[in-house]
């Protein structure tokens, strides 16, 4: 069970529990519990009055102990990105997970196949051929599954290219006795690039009327839409409030990063990582968390204390910068940092140390990253 996970977790990094949040062994990934609580209750408010529920993505954390606090707080449901997240989630007692990505592959396919013959899942499909597989499998096995079709809205990775071929993925869909159409979702993920923020509203203002374009084809073909999914932490302003939209799949908001912060201020930074000052020449200050500690997808991370500096490379092992008279660090000193991106920097750790009021009072592991945890979870 999770169980075991978290009592591993606990027996290699339990000797943090009681220290101060900048005498740990770096890099650490710090969870600042009280910011986290605040995020979950802020977008609590922020979604109060609104149509659309929230549906928050596993995936932006790997917690169950997250996962429990957003689904007490709105407890619509959860996403995730992969079975195996899924399958984690649904063996921790969380129920009602929608796969909000396409499950491809006989061992994946058979692993949803077997969770959801026990368990409340839901699915995004994009094609004839695997909706089909995806059926066989949950025949075999005597499960049913909600499917969501999901619906290209400007990213051009996964969905449907056309409200067209929406109606036509639903009128196969209609022939497969154990799949059953709920509706649509759509990602307007590539919008969050825009620096602008009103062009960047006006973008995910296109593109969820992409989405709509889809949900009346597929009304007039006989097939309402009782479930919207979309929208991000970025644009929950336009998604949230658009009135087709029945769930937003947000996630970041809990946690945080330099990305996000620039699309949503009113969530404060919750997740750091904490490093060493392991060379100091000059003006030249290294720490020990370079690319390997820290996701730099979408933005470099920065030093919490010192904001005004921009890292000059990140190593593998090493985050340099440039610093002057301002910097206070010395060889030895440990400083936090805000990673770039929060989704591929958890993945990198274990578990996080978690911290109240300065000091870390429990570690929580970081669960899946593949096959081999559902492997440790059985029994």
């Amino acid at each position: 069970m999770i169980e075991r996970i978290r009592q591993h977790v606990r027996e290699a990094y339990g000797s943090a529990i009681g220290r101060p949040r900048g005498a740990l062994v770096t890099p650490a990934l710090i969870l600042d519990l009280d910011l986290a609580r605040r995020n979950i209750e802020t977008m609590a408010v922020l979604m109060r009055g609104r149509k659309a529920g929230l549906r928050p993505h596993f995936k932006a954390h790997k917690s169950t102990e997250l996962a429990r606090m957003q689904v007490a707080a709105e407890p619509k449901g959860l996403c995730a990105a992969t079975v195996w997240e899924a399958i984690v989630l649904c063996r921790a007692g969380l129920e009602d997970v929608l796969i909000a990505n396409q499950v491809v592959g006989p061992e994946k396919i058979g692993a949803l196949a077997a969770a959801a013959r026990d368990h409340r899942l839901s699915l995004a499909v994009d094609d004839p051929r695997n909706a089909t597989e995806v059926s066989d499998a949950l025949r075999a096995v005597g499960g049913r599954l909600d499917v969501l079709i999901d619906v290209d809205i400007g990213m051009g990775r996964g969905g449907v290219r056309s409200a067209e071929g929406a109606v036509a993925l639903a009128q196969h869909l209609a022939r497969l006795p154990n799949l059953r159409l709920r509706g649509v979702q759509g990602y307007e993920g590539h919008c969050m690039r825009e620096p602008d923020r009103v062009a960047r509203m006006a973008k995910v203002g296109a593109a969820i009327d992409r989405l709509g374009e889809a949900i009346g084809a597929l009304a007039g073909a006989g097939f309402p839409c009782d479930i919207v999914s979309a929208g991000g932490t970025g644009s929950l302003s336009v998604t949230g409030a658009d009135p087709r939209v029945t769930e937003i799949q947000a996630g970041s908001y809990v946690l945080m990063d330099q990305f996000h912060a620039g699309l949503a201020p009113e969530f404060a930074p919750a997740l750091t990582v904490l490093g060493t000052v392991v060379i100091h020449h000059g003006n030249t200050l290294v720490l020990d968390c370079g690319r390997k500690s820290m996701g730099i997808d979408f933005g470099l991370p920065t030093l919490v204390d010192y904001p005004f500096y921009q890292p000059r490379y990140l190593a593998e092992e090493h985050a340099i910068f440039d610093v002057d008279g301002r910097c206070r660090l010395s060889l030895g000193d440990t400083a936090e940092m805000l990673p770039g991106y929060t989704p591929s920097t958890i993945n990198l750790y274990d578990a996080y140390h978690v911290v109240e009021k300065g000091r870390v009072v429990d570690i929580w592991p970081i669960v899946p990253r593949g096959p081999g945890h559902i492997g440790i979870l059985k029994g």
